[in-house]
């Protein structure tokens, strides 16, 4: 089950797309997806929203082997992205996915068989406050514990990163059961060893049959991962998950796989994972040219729109 663990990463920094670089990257989605990217203003949130998208699928499509064309990815209620599985046959019993973006970083991380999300901070200053106004905003979220770690973790910069840590693990967990929703987040407390061995108490009570890491994405941006039990998913992500149920034997082996570190990505390579028979794409310049290069390798299976 091991290759169902993969950690993505791109540094959309390095990305400066001419208007006519995204739209061609941007029609290799399906149409549906389109207003969600382009309903943003900013370029650099048009950026994240179509490199997450471009992720989900090159994944999916890297790991499973689906078909470009057949991949169907959907939102449940709450927006967590989930893969219809409907006649796919995977090797895994519960291949999950979960992306993130924040500051110059898009990721995305996948398991096997438990639910996994994913976080990434960009430990920014606040604009027009201090830090401690900042991380006021946000007191109810906090345990009384983990607040005193907080405004006792010593200069601002500091108290500010360990405002993101604790900020970065809760959200890596709401995004793994598919809440959407950061009411209770309070309840969800995070003990550690110097960021290390990392656990969490839901009202009280030890949850052993979850696992946390946090690490470093890139120069002043975080990124967590939680993996844990299906069945802590919420109603509406269950219905879309290939299994709930497992025996402890069977979770186990699931929540004990490794963790990976991230692998960085470039548009580019993710635009060949997605159509391999085109063998040498150089740096986007001239989407014209590109586009001339799919219709000569017949075999790509880059569609904008499925049937």
């Amino acid at each position: 089950m091991e290759r169902g663990v993969q950690r993505w990463a791109v540094d959309i920094s390095k990305w400066d797309p001419t208007p006519q670089d995204f739209s061609f990257v941007l029609s290799l989605l399906p149409l549906h997806h389109h207003t969600s990217i382009t309903r943003f203003v900013r370029m650099e949130d048009r950026k994240r929203a179509l490199v997450s998208r471009l992720l989900q699928y090159a994944l999916v499509h890297e790991v499973l082997g689906i078909p470009y064309d057949e991949i169907v990815i959907k939102r449940t209620p709450e927006g967590k992205p989930y893969l219809e599985y409907g006649k796919v046959v995977t090797e895994f019993p519960n291949f999950n996915f979960n992306a993130s973006h924040h500051g110059d970083y898009v990721a995305i991380a996948s398991e096997p068989l438990c639910l996994v999300g994913l976080d990434i901070v960009s430990l920014v200053i606040p604009w027009k406050e201090t830090v401690i106004d900042f991380i006021h905003n946000f007191s109810s979220y906090f345990s009384s514990l983990e607040w005193d770690n907080i405004v006792g973790a010593g200069t601002c910069n500091d108290i500010l990163a360990e405002f993101y840590r604790y900020w970065c693990l809760k959200e890596a967990y709401v995004k793994a059961i598919g809440s959407g929703v950061s009411s209770g987040l309070e309840k969800v407390e995070f003990h550690h060893i110097s960021w290390r061995n990392i656990s969490v108490k839901i009202a009280g009570r030890a949850i052993p049959e979850w696992r946390f890491w946090l690490s470093e994405l890139g120069k002043g941006h975080l990124v967590s991962v939680a993996r844990g039990h299906p069945i802590s998913a919420t109603e509406n992500y269950k219905r879309a998950l290939k299994h709930v149920e497992f025996d402890e034997e069977e979770y186990h082996k699931g929540l004990h796989l490794p963790n990976v570190e991230f692998v960085f990505q470039t548009i580019e390579q993710l635009i060949q994972i997605l159509c391999k028979d085109v063998d040498n794409i150089p740096r986007i310049q001239d989407a014209s040219k590109l586009e001339e290069m799919a219709d000569e390798h017949q075999h790509c299976n880059i569609v904008q729109e499925k049937a």
